[in-house]
């Protein structure tokens, strides 16, 4: 289909007026609309997947006139990377449409939260299928104005103190990516990311501080230490679905901006010397934030607050696993992510963590549906009252443990086996990787104290739960089950994404 993109980026914009009045009648009908949507969308983008594969440059690209004083065309595309990412945001958005018919039902104004989530999703996926930049930045900052409204206003205790945190960090570090896009067309003359990229090779000063900028402002969305402070209390404030959308797409947006505008566009223009100490900058907040998440993960008591450290951590490798990349790059040549295992590991890590972090964060929505009670002291035992949610839950923190054969290992393994071969050329990373592999540990450790604490040993004398312990909903338990699917299948078999990120070069 020669306009697949633009539908994926029209239809739930078209959509977004009747889901609200759908949502007036019957608020499960505007749930289950907005679900559709995003079903429908996955297919749209599977389209595009033979394409990906089989064409000359295995990119797949829509071009419309937009406007034409700044040369600036509406220009979608996939490529093996944006493509893989997108499918699974919009699994994402359909599980979290699903599972708020349960977790939702009876609380206020449900026609205008279903309404944000259908737009909140224009925002998510479109900031993966353009290369236009002015395209970029809207998509970038209408992801923040949905996700502000839904923080605040169907969150818990102090929703809008979490939600301005939320939308000034954001916002903030928006400003730094303005300044960089800025940047790029006033010095080449272009709106589209391929073709600034060519012309930036001319400018090797001006490509550092542009580098500098965006990677800062993307750093923020990543909530890498230490401009980290926004993201506890959105994940914990806002409501189970936002957080597994915070946790699973836009947190990861931010990795996917670093990888394809920062590494992408502007990285093959510094120069290789201050290529190889900005690739060992990213590597030093990678280690500190994966220890400091990890860290504070193992002592904290809120439900929430625990799994959002545990983002904070996985972030780390993340970055961690970008500082890999081969500074090669920055002297001309093209590398083919089929031959760089650490960014292949890593680009899978952004999709198994996206649906293990939005399973993690679901499961614990649904205690705290069931039990209102979010402190994991006042737990326990809760494995033969919601023996579903029990089992989920565990999955969902096995993988992010990267147990096999759940979804993180196989991508965390990749991104060590990268790091052993950067090792051999630059040893600068034989201590982080090291370091790394301890977090490793950590991550198991926090993981099993969360499933114990909460799920297993005997519960709690003197708690008394608001109401008759039983598990969860159907549909919530539905929603869960797709994300369930997908941890267990790409834990075992991740060829898919894996065959599609290979098709990916860079330089």
């Amino acid at each position: 289909m020669d306009f697949a993109l633009l539908l994926v980026f029209v239809l739930p914009t078209l959509a977004t007026p009747f889901v609200y009045f759908a949502g007036k009648k019957s608020p499960k009908a505007a749930a289950l609309i907005v679900a559709l949507i995003a079903l429908v969308n996955i297919g749209l983008v599977l389209t595009t997947v033979p394409t990906v594969l089989n064409s000359v440059d295995h990119r797949y690209i829509e071009r419309y006139d937009w406007i034409p004083v700044l040369n600036a065309n509406f220009t979608l595309f996939v490529d093996g990377i944006s493509v893989s990412i997108a499918i699974i945001s919009l699994v994402l958005i359909m599980a979290a449409a699903v599972f708020s018919v349960n977790y939702m039902a009876g609380k206020k104004n449900l026609p205008v939260y279903y309404a944000l989530l259908s737009l909140l999703s224009v925002g998510l996926v479109g900031v993966f299928i353009t290369s236009n930049l002015l395209l970029f930045y809207f998509c970038w900052e209408l992801m923040l104005v949905p996700a502000y409204f839904i923080v605040g206003g169907w969150g818990y205790r102090e929703s809008y103190r979490a939600a301005f945190k939320l939308f000034i960090f954001t916002h903030a570090g928006a400003v730094f990516v303005l300044l960089g896009i800025g940047a790029i067309y006033m010095t080449t003359g272009y709106t589209d990311m391929f073709a600034a990229q060519a012309a930036l090779g001319a400018y090797t000063e001006t490509a550092r501080w542009i580098l500098i900028a965006l990677t800062a402002g993307f750093a923020v969305k990543m909530a890498i230490v230490p401009v980290h402070m926004w993201l506890p209390d959105a994940h914990s404030e806002a409501p189970a679905t936002m957080s597994a959308l915070l946790s699973g797409v836009i947190i990861s947006a931010g990795a996917y901006a670093i990888l394809r505008l920062s590494l992408g566009v502007v990285f093959p223009s510094v120069g290789i010397t201050f290529a190889v100490d900005f690739l060992h900058g990213l590597t030093v907040f990678g280690v500190i934030s994966a220890f400091f998440g990890s860290l504070i993960a193992l002592v904290e008591t809120d439900i929430k607050r625990i799994i959002a450290y545990s983002s904070i951590a996985h972030m780390g490798y993340v970055l961690f696993g970008l500082s890999l990349f081969p500074s090669a790059v920055s002297q001309g040549q093209t590398i083919v992510l089929l031959e760089v295992a650490a960014i292949t590991g890593t680009v899978l890590h952004l999709i198994n963590h996206a649906v293990s972090k939005g399973l993690f964060f679901l499961a614990a929505g649904g205690v705290m549906h069931q039990t209102e009670v979010r402190d994991i002291r006042e737990m326990g035992g809760l494995a033969g009252k919601m023996p579903f949610t029990a089992v989920s839950s565990t999955i969902a923190a096995l993988s992010i443990a990267g147990t096999p054969p759940f979804a993180c290992f196989i991508s965390e393994f990749l991104i060590f086996v990268g790091a052993f071969e950067v090792i051999k050329a630059d040893i600068f990373y034989l201590l982080p990787t090291a370091l790394m592999l301890v977090a490793t540990v950590l991550s198991l450790a926090y993981s099993l104290r969360f499933t114990s604490k909460v799920f297993f040993g005997q519960p709690k004398e003197g708690i008394v739960y608001a109401h008759k312990l039983v598990d969860i909903p159907n549909y919530m338990k539905a929603a869960m089950v797709i994300l369930v699917v997908f941890v267990i299948v790409l834990g075992i078999y991740p060829t898919f994404f894996v065959d599609l990120i290979h098709t990916v070069s860079f330089g």
